[in-house]
C-alpha cells in the first residue's frame, strides 16, 4: 500500500506544479479548481494500473471518479470561461503582496494537493485490494453516490441555467434543488465521497479510509464552500429570508412562513 501512496504523491506533486505554472502565466489561480477534479482521476487511474489484476470493485470505483472528476472540470471550465480570477484568489494577490509566488504554490497548489491525496485515500485502498465480489456495502456506497452525483450535477446544472438569463442577475437561486438546501452541490460532493467511504469499508483496512469524507465534509462545510461563499451573502435582504426558510446544508423541506 505504501507503495500506491507514494506514487500517487509523486503524480499530484508534478501534477499541480504544471498546473502552478500555467496558472502563473495565465495569471489565473481560479484554473486549481479544474484541476482538482482531473488530479483525482489521474490517481485513479495511475492506482488502477499499477495492479495488472482487476476486480469487479476497482473497475467500479475508478468509473465512478472518473465520471465525477471529468464532469464537474468541465463544469467548472465551461463556467469560469471569460470571468477572470475568481474573487477569493484574486482577493488573496493582493493581499500576499511579493509573496503571493511562494505562498500561492504552497498554500493552494500543494496544499490542495494534498488534501487530494487525503481524499482519493478511499480509491487508492480499493484499487490496492484484490477481494472479488460485490457485497451489501458496496451497492449501499453505490446508491449513496449515485444520490450524491445526483444533487451535483443537477444542483450545479439548475444554477448555470438560472444565472444564464439576464432578469436573474443579482437574485438568489432558489428553485429546484436549491428549495430544499442552499447548497446541493455541496451535498452531493459530500455524498459521493461518503458512498465511496462505504465500497472501502468491503476491503481489508476499510475503516482507515473514513478520514477522506470527513475532510471533504469538513472542508464545505467550515471552510472553503458553504462558509466563504455565504460571506458574499451578509446583508443582503433576498438571501437572508431564503435562509431563514432552507436548509444550509442536509436537503429538507423548507420552512412555511
Amino acid at each position: 500500500m505504501l507503495n500506491f501512496i507514494l506514487y500517487s504523491a509523486i503524480c499530484v506533486f508534478l501534477f499541480m506544479s504544471f498546473i502552478f505554472m500555467l496558472a502563473w502565466i495565465k495569471r489565473d489561480n481560479s484554473i486549481v479548481d479544474i484541476a482538482w477534479g482531473i488530479g483525482s482521476i489521474l490517481v485513479t487511474i495511475l492506482t488502477f494500473f499499477l495492479d495488472t489484476e482487476f476486480v469487479t470493485r476497482d473497475v467500479l470505483v475508478t468509473a465512478l471518479v472518473f465520471i465525477w472528476g471529468m464532469r464537474l472540470a468541465t463544469h467548472i471550465a465551461i463556467r469560469n470561461k471569460g470571468r477572470g480570477e475568481d474573487f477569493r484568489y484574486a482577493q488573496w494577490r493582493k493581499d500576499w503582496g511579493k509573496w503571493f509566488f511562494i505562498r500561492s504554490f504552497l498554500q493552494i497548489y500543494m496544499l490542495q494537493g494534498f488534501l487530494l491525496l487525503i481524499i482519493a485515500y478511499p480509491v487508492m485502498l480499493i484499487n490496492h485490494s484484490k477481494e472479488a465480489g460485490i457485497v451489501f456495502l458496496d451497492i449501499l456506497g453505490l446508491i449513496i453516490w449515485l444520490e450524491g452525483f445526483f444533487f451535483e450535477a443537477v444542483g450545479d446544472y439548475q444554477l448555470s441555467k438560472f444565472k444564464r438569463k439576464a432578469e436573474n442577475k443579482g437574485k438568489i437561486m432558489t428553485q429546484g434543488l436549491w428549495r430544499y438546501t442552499r447548497h446541493p452541490n455541496y451535498f452531493g460532493e459530500t455524498a459521493m465521497w461518503w458512498g465511496i467511504f462505504l465500497i472501502a469499508l468491503s476491503v481489508r483496512n476499510g475503516l482507515t479510509a473514513i478520514a477522506s469524507p470527513l475532510l471533504i465534509t469538513f472542508l464545505l462545510l467550515k471552510v472553503s464552500g458553504v462558509k466563504m461563499l455565504e460571506k458574499k451573502y451578509v446583508g443582503n435582504k433576498e438571501f437572508e429570508e431564503y435562509a431563514k426558510r432552507t436548509s444550509p446544508f442536509f436537503p429538507w423541506f423548507p420552512k412555511k412562513r
